[in-house]
């Protein structure tokens, strides 16, 4: 194989790979399934600060009051 038909048989294999996977249903799913767990993931952490800063605020008028 000269050096030209390397490279037209990798160009052939990179366009078989891109078809495939933009036909690929799957991938969709994989894509949508990861954003839902990254929401949830902000929503977690957004939530556990709110909650933190409660708790820090609870024990600190503890602290003072037994003080």
């Amino acid at each position: 194989m000269t050096m030209k038909d390397d490279m037209n048989h990798l160009l052939l294999k990179l366009l078989l790979t891109i078809q495939r996977l933009t036909g690929d249903i799957e991938g969709q799913d994989l894509v949508e399934y990861s954003l839902l767990v990254c929401l949830i993931a902000l929503a977690a952490i957004s939530g556990v600060r709110h909650v933190a800063t409660a708790v820090t605020a609870i024990f600190s008028n503890v602290s003072t009051s037994l003080a």
